[in-house]
């Protein structure tokens, strides 16, 4: 075997030190030939341009020297002059003798003083020295930058100055008579500003920093200024040697009175070559500094475009957070103001706002406000430029919030650019924490490394889907993640809170509408967290229940805890259920109107108990006037009642009554630690056995058999996976089509299918992505199967086969291609049978030459539909939230227009909600996906509020973590009386957390509206309807709601056109108003019949049966009176949201109570007979079967 160690090779000589000094000797015989590469760099010529030009570092030292020694020679030259003195002579001893013997008079010049100077020997012995110096460097500069024009280099204005300045003082040696000629010496500060400016572009080379224009061109300025000055102030003085024989200061004050235009003639040149320099020096003034005026406005102007640079100092010693956007409209930037200053630790930080477009109009009188100006800047450029991510100090910025622009035609295109905006900025700045929003879900896994995303689409499906199921879920979403600035009131100034959200109470108390104060109080709450150890709130119940602990903290505190997190887990557990256990370590995430660290604790003596409700209580509801926290009333618990509702009864058992009859009912105890026979019964996963054993006709016949499980495709990579109901095979896609029959089914018409429940209608332009998440929490695993609504897709253009291949495996999700404009499509798809419909923001119609107008088509079609189907609830989606005023809009409605007029003074006032109490809104009927844009700012400060948003939206499944539902309470469920008791008994009995109430109200006038109404009113009817009228006692106005329709929009028409008519001449005023009126009532009537039979002659044109449609028909036809005054009831009604309301509220008939319900997974069913659980169904609207409490 061959030694391998022999087969290596010595080191060749090269690599021996010895060879490195003595050269490369052995290799000469070698075949390979040494290339040496750039040998023009080794010439004496290159080595010297490398030194003086090429390189930053040196070349920067050669130019400041320069520039020193043309400072120096002026220096030398103010030295010459303070010492010089013309009448000692004139330098030369010959021309000295012939000058004295000389007589001249008045008018002739004695040039002599201005040829000839007195210049000492060591003075002259320096001049001589820089000059040398200054004419050695220039000639070899200019050697080593000739480029084969000599003349290019001669005739540069710098070479011939140094050659005027240098050369006489070079024969100055050589000819010792010429000592004493004058020089103008003072030129090379002209000099000196040449190589000033060559001087700072070498430095920012050398120090790799890029300094503003406006630095270099200010400088500029100013040394052509001084440059000007000294030459003038030298030049006058010399020349006046044969004159006035000015001082320097003499000339110094002459020139600074001249170019101010001041011109006092104190002091003025006696001789013409004086005056022609001040003439020669004025010209060039108002020639070279016009023009440098000129490009330092330009520069100027830039940089106000541009927004220049923020300060690397204040970078480094002040907070700031960058904003990126693509377009910056007024809208998102007060949105993101309003929103980011709210919070009071944040009051210190800087915004800089990057973005690519210059700033308009309105942007840039905002940013003028003083309380805007000092705290936010401005830069135009691009964050995939790391000069202009550099000018924003990314580096150093706390966080960087990316934001989509939704207005773009091409939303894909719009989520590219963010994409790569991320990617630029977590390259520059990979410890920059990134907050970045997407439109399309499809491109959500591109930015996972963004600490914070939030999915427009992804949010606002999920949103819309669960309004449908759970009233005005997006009103309730977005008030908790606004926050709300406001004054509290004055009985509450004992209260006051420095925390990070108060409460709208100087919307609400300045209202005199009950339910406005109410709404506006409660909309404060907003959700804060706490570690259990450091509570006082939660701190006692530690080893306690989570139900427990969040019944009792609400009971004793009036907060509402509604979720844990573990110190050694990030998942967050949204109401895990009696079974979880609370730890010192747990993080408590609850509802409150502020934070328990700004709250105030005042303990209430046991003797005050008595005037509690005296002094804490205000109004007919016995909401609590206080803010933060207050003691409330105990609530009676010596009665046990922990069953779960069997099927018979909907409603909470009313507790066995013993004792005194008047004594009220009482509640089981909140247990501390649950244990079996505490724990709920209900298991929903047993609803669908339960269906099958005892099958209705309907169901029978139907044959559907749905299965529990997580969908088996997505349509997009990073959707949660969601247990869900699902089909056992997956439907053929011909079948998913309503209007069109196939070889499986014959169905034309949602009619046709004989739906058992009714419908939800959406209305979108196409399937997206984002879509799919609307169909997932209406067929979630809690959802009880009997419940489940058809989803019909009412879509203007064909889905793509991938979206069907997600949708065909839910039950009872079919589409449609048409449009809302087209009556047919509507009917076809069964809107006269539908229990909600959902319009969604067109994608194609989002922008519009006039901005506000993107939503004119949305809000047109949505009052038709108004009009034609009263009846249906209808869920809209706008592109701009103050288009919201709209929405069943009324020009003569009294009403309304007290509530625009609300809504102007909060916004002028400063307020970033100011909508909130415009009756759509309220009632969770108009939804806008900007009032999600402050999640994402929100999340700056509490960055659990994106994963608390998604699981209550059932974005998320975390396993132990509940969901968002909701139940009614019915005229069996009055018994409980307050929002405690019922908290008492929905811990006690299933483990639900309540966490709000949506209530309906009939809508009273208030005092100086009823008087207009009222005097409408009395002309409005015929004598039977004023009979009726009188005899309820009860007046009320045409309130704009959530269920408002045709009829009352003709009412308040006819109500103006009487307005109107009263204004004529009354010589027959009661004829002429009962025939008016009676006119007005045929008008109206045949009008409402046309509507009608328009829809049912439509119906009757495409074979459907108008038997759903009947109802509004024969109303038309007959009982007119009795049916309108019915549907004003309907109609003068309210809705709003009491979110976290008050443990002594008292509940009302018909309101819907929002709850946290415990995953049911988690659970495990006792033995025994299976029962129908419909306590844990979910609700809907209004208009469909209920869950009821």
């Amino acid at each position: 075997m061959v030694d391998l160690d022999s087969e290596v090779p010595p080191l060749p000589p090269r690599y021996r030190f010895r060879d490195l000094l003595l050269g490369d000797q052995g290799w000469q015989s070698d075949d390979r030939v040494q290339v040496e590469f750039y040998m023009n760099e080794n010439t004496f010529k290159e080595r010297l341009k490398l030194f003086f030009i090429k390189n930053q570092r040196s070349s920067l030292r050669i130019r400041l020297f320069n520039f020193s020694l043309k400072l120096l020679s002026c220096f030398l030259y103010i030295v010459r002059v303070l010492l010089d003195d013309p009448t000692q002579g004139l330098g030369c001893k010959e021309l000295n003798r012939s000058c004295s013997s000389q007589n001249y008079t008045p008018g002739t010049i004695d040039w002599s003083p201005i040829i000839w100077v007195n210049r000492s020997l060591p003075l002259w012995g320096l001049q001589v020295s820089v000059a040398v110096i200054s004419l050695f460097e220039t000639l070899l500069l200019s050697y080593l930058s000739y480029k084969g024009n000599i003349w290019e280099q001669i005739l540069r204005i710098p070479f011939l100055l140094e050659i005027i300045n240098a050369v006489p003082f070079i024969i100055t040696i050589f000819w010792p008579v010429l000592r004493n000629l004058f020089i103008p010496v003072f030129l090379n500060c002209w000099l000196a500003k040449h190589a000033l400016e060559n001087m700072i572009n070498d430095l920012h080379r050398a120090i790799q920093r890029t300094q503003s224009a406006m630095f270099n061109q200010v400088l500029i300025l100013i040394s052509t200024l001084l440059c000007l000055i000294f030459t003038c102030i030298c030049g006058i003085q010399h020349l006046e040697r044969a004159g006035n024989r000015l001082t320097l200061f003499d000339s110094l004050y002459f020139c600074i009175v001249t170019f101010s235009t001041v011109g006092f003639g104190d002091v003025t040149p006696k001789i013409w070559p004086s005056k022609l320099l001040v003439v020669i020096m004025i010209c060039v003034a108002l020639v070279v500094l016009p023009i440098q005026f000129e490009q330092l406005a330009y520069l100027w102007m830039e940089r106000q475009k541009s927004g220049g640079n923020y300060s690397r100092y204040r970078a480094q010693t002040e907070k700031h957070v960058v904003l990126c956007v693509s377009s910056l409209k007024i809208d998102l930037l007060m949105d993101f103001l309003n929103e980011f200053y709210a919070h009071p630790r944040l009051q210190d930080y800087y915004v800089v706002i990057l973005c690519p477009t210059e700033m308009d109009a309105q942007v840039r009188r905002v940013l003028q406000i003083p309380m805007w100006s000092q705290r936010v800047i401005y830069l135009q450029g691009s964050a995939l430029k790391d000069q202009d991510l550099l000018r924003a100090k990314m580096d150093n910025a706390e966080a960087c919030f990316i934001l989509s622009s939704r207005c773009e035609v091409d939303r894909t295109a719009a989520d590219h650019q963010t994409i790569l905006r991320a990617w630029a900025v977590k390259d520059f700045a990979p410890n920059c924490p990134l907050y970045v929003q997407i439109l399309k879900p499809e491109n959500k896994f591109h930015i996972k490394f963004a600490d914070h995303v939030v999915c427009e689409e992804e949010f606002k499906y999920a949103m819309l889907a669960l309004n449908c199921i759970c009233p005005a879920t997006s009103t309730l979403i977005t008030l908790l993640v606004h926050t709300s600035r406001g004054h509290t009131a004055p009985w509450e100034a004992f209260r006051q809170l420095t925390g990070t959200k108060q409460t709208l109470n100087r919307e609400s108390q300045q209202s005199p509408e009950q339910w406005q104060k109410m709404y506006g109080r409660c909309s404060g709450n907003e959700v804060y967290h706490i570690n259990l150890e450091e509570s006082t709130f939660f701190a006692e119940y530690e080893g306690k229940s989570f139900t427990y602990a969040s019944f009792h903290a609400h009971k004793k505190f009036g907060v509402c805890l509604i979720g844990v997190r573990k110190e050694d887990n990030k998942n967050i557990l949204l109401n895990p259920g009696p079974r979880y256990i609370m730890s010192s370590t747990d993080i408590c995430f609850y509802i409150n109107i502020t934070k328990e660290e700004n709250s105030a604790f005042k303990k209430q003596e046991k003797h005050r108990k008595n005037h509690e409700s005296k002094l804490s209580y205000h109004g007919a509801s016995r909401l609590p006037v206080h803010s933060i926290i207050a003691s409330m009333g105990t609530v009676a618990i010596d009665l046990q009642d922990t069953g779960c509702r069997g099927a018979s009864g909907a409603t909470l058992a009313l507790p066995a009554q013993g004792g005194r009859e008047g004594r009220r009912p009482s509640i089981a105890p909140v247990l501390e630690v649950a244990d079996s026979s505490s724990l709920p019964t209900c298991d929903l996963l047993s609803d669908q056995s339960e269906d099958e054993t005892t099958p209705s006709d309907e169901e029978g016949s139907a044959g559907f058999e749905y299965a529990k499980g997580y969908p088996p495709y997505s349509p997009y990579i990073g959707s949660s996976p969601t247990f869900c109901h699902l089909l056992h095979e997956k439907v053929p896609f011909c079948c998913l089509r309503l209007d069109k029959g196939c070889q499986h089914n014959y169905y034309e018409d949602a009619k046709a299918y004989g739906f058992k429940n009714k419908l939800i209608i959406v209305a979108a332009e196409t399937a997206g992505n984002g879509l799919y998440n609307f169909i997932v929490p209406l067929r979630a695993y809690y959802r009880p199967k009997k419940e489940l609504n058809p989803i019909v897709l009412l879509l203007d253009n064909p889905p793509d086969m991938h979206f069907l291949d997600a949708i065909c495996w839910f039950p009872m999700v079919y589409y449609m291609v048409g449009s809302i404009d087209n009556l047919d499509d509507l009917l076809r798809c069964g809107v006269t049978f539908a229990a909600n419909m959902v319009v969604v923001d067109k994608e194609s119609t989002m922008s519009a030459e006039e901005d506000y107008m993107a939503d004119a088509k949305t809000i047109v079609n949505v009052q038709t539909l108004f009009r034609l189907f009263s009846s249906l609830s209808i869920i809209t989606e706008l592109t701009h939230p103050a288009n919201m005023r709209f929405m069943q809009f009324r020009a003569k409605d009294c009403y309304s227009l007290a509530l625009s007029k609300l809504e102007k003074k909060e916004r002028e006032k400063g307020s970033n909600l100011a909508f909130m109490f415009r009756l759509p809104f309220a009632a969770g009927r108009v939804f806008s996906i900007s009032m999600l844009d402050t999640l994402l700012y929100q999340s700056f400060v509490k960055d659990y509020m994106i994963s608390i948003t998604r699981l209550l939206l059932g974005l998320d499944t975390t396993p132990g973590s509940g969901f968002l539902c909701s139940m009614k309470i019915t005229e069996e469920d009055l018994w409980i009386r307050t929002y405690a008791r019922l908290y008492q008994k929905l811990c006690s009995s299933t483990g639900d957390i309540p966490i709000g109430v949506y209530r309906t109200e009939s809508q009273k006038l208030t005092t100086s509206e009823s008087q207009i109404s009222i005097s409408v009113e009395d002309w409005e009817d015929t004598k039977d309807t004023k009979e009726q009228f009188s005899s309820r006692g009860n007046h009320r106005n045409s309130t704009s709601s959530d269920q408002s329709d045709h009829p009352l929009l003709r009412r308040k028409s006819m109500q103006w056109a009487r307005r109107l008519s009263r204004r004529a001449p009354r010589h027959s005023a009661k004829t002429a108003e009962k025939i008016n009126q009676q006119r007005m009532n045929l008008y109206r009537r045949s009008e409402r019949q046309e509507l009608a039979e328009l829809v049912k002659n439509r119906m009757k044109h495409l074979g459907l049966s108008p038997a759903g449609y009947g109802t509004a028909i024969q109303y038309f036809s007959s009982n007119i009176c009795m049916v309108q005054d019915e549907m004003n009831d309907h109609q003068n009604t309210l809705s709003y949201i009491l979110i976290n309301p008050s443990p002594d509220t008292r509940l009302e008939l018909n309101d819907i109570v929002y709850l946290i319900r415990p995953d049911p997974l988690t659970y495990v069913p006792n033995a025994g007979p299976s029962r129908k659980n419909s306590f844990c169904n979910t609700v809907g609207q209004d208009t469909r079967e209920e869950t009821q409490l």
